[in-house]
């Protein structure tokens, strides 16, 4: 999430799971390949068997990983490293432009001052030459078109400068540029569609896998069998995986650039985006007491995707406790 919002101003799509930040991903066009989710599209295998063959059929944490392709097209954030190297060329290509003007007044004085000196007759009381004042009045006549197309010309200058800034600025309002962020940590259960919690990270996209473990062992059940995640770094480094290993549940990593694998997590980040969509925060703490509004609200609340209806994620989940 960005540290501060405006009603008018669209969220975006973030990713930092790979360790930077990567906004609104292309999706990528052609036949869909084969991958390991599909799996769970076969009826006759239970949950636990379908969880462990996706399992066994993915790829492992450890190893090469695949080459993006050089074709793709370049993600947001570079588009906004290059914004921001044209605006600071642009700003030194004005300081030069200044610094050359001044050398520039500098001169015209000097050669003003030299033709006032010049017009000054050493004996006043002598009379000037025959045609000395008309090559005078001539050469004044010259310095002053002179700067006067050295004016025009500076006006043409800083017309052409302001096209460019205005332009710069214009592709620059159309990304999403944010210079805070601030993380937050979605924890779901498939089952009841209950949120056990959103801790939030001010750290932003430096959260280390140390935080995320430390949320993480505060709101999992103890019972728990199963955890889906992607494959970010917090959740591949080794300080997750004997987080894993000590709690004794199985980790389990949907495929790369499918997030459907997780679907059920995935259309929670789009309805808790929908809910901040029309809020406003300036500070962390502000985002933290309306996440805190968002989470009772959202568990108590009937939801379509639970099999008895009108039922809240709080009121199924009591209800699996009983049986």
């Amino acid at each position: 999430m960005p540290a501060c919002h405006q009603t008018d101003v669209k969220l975006p799509a973030v990713s930092g799971s790979s360790g930077h930040l990567v906004i609104e991903r292309l999706k990528e066009s052609g036949h869909e390949p084969d991958y390991p989710g599909k799996v769970f599209a076969n009826p006759e295998l239970s949950y636990t068997e379908a969880m462990q063959a996706f399992v066994d059929a993915s790829q492992p944490l450890s190893g090469a990983r695949k080459t993006v392709a050089a074709a793709e097209h370049q993600s947001q954030r570079s588009e906004i490293r290059e914004l921001r190297r044209e605006e600071a060329e642009l700003c030194a290509q004005r300081r030069r432009l200044r610094q050359g003007r001044k050398l520039e007044d500098a001169a015209w004085q000097q050669q003003r001052r030299a033709q006032q000196s010049a017009e000054e007759p050493a004996q006043p009381k002598l009379r000037a030459k025959w045609g000395s004042r008309k090559r005078q009045s001539e050469l004044r006549q010259a310095l002053r078109e002179q700067r006067h197309l050295q004016l025009a010309l500076r006006q043409q200058e800083d017309e052409q400068w302001r096209l460019a800034r205005q332009s710069l600025r214009e592709r620059m309002a159309g990304l999403p540029i944010v210079t805070a962020w601030i993380a937050v940590l979605v924890v779901t259960d498939n089952c009841s569609r209950q949120c056990l919690g959103l801790p939030l990270f001010v750290a932003g996209s430096h959260v280390t896998a140390a935080m995320v473990v430390a949320a993480l062992r505060v709101l999992l059940p103890a019972n728990l069998q199963f955890l889906i995640s992607d494959r970010g770094i917090h959740f591949t480094a080794k300080a997750f995986q004997q987080f894993v290993a000590d709690a004794g549940f199985v980790h389990v990593v949907i495929a790369r650039h499918r997030p459907q694998s997780n679907g059920i997590a995935e259309r929670f980040v789009r309805t808790i985006k929908e809910w901040l969509a029309d809020k406003v925060w300036s500070s962390d703490q502000e985002l933290r007491e309306l996440l805190n509004l968002f989470l009772p609200e959202y568990n108590n609340r009937p939801h379509q995707g639970l099999p008895g209806p009108g039922l809240s994620p709080n009121e199924f989940a009591n209800r699996l406790w009983l049986i």
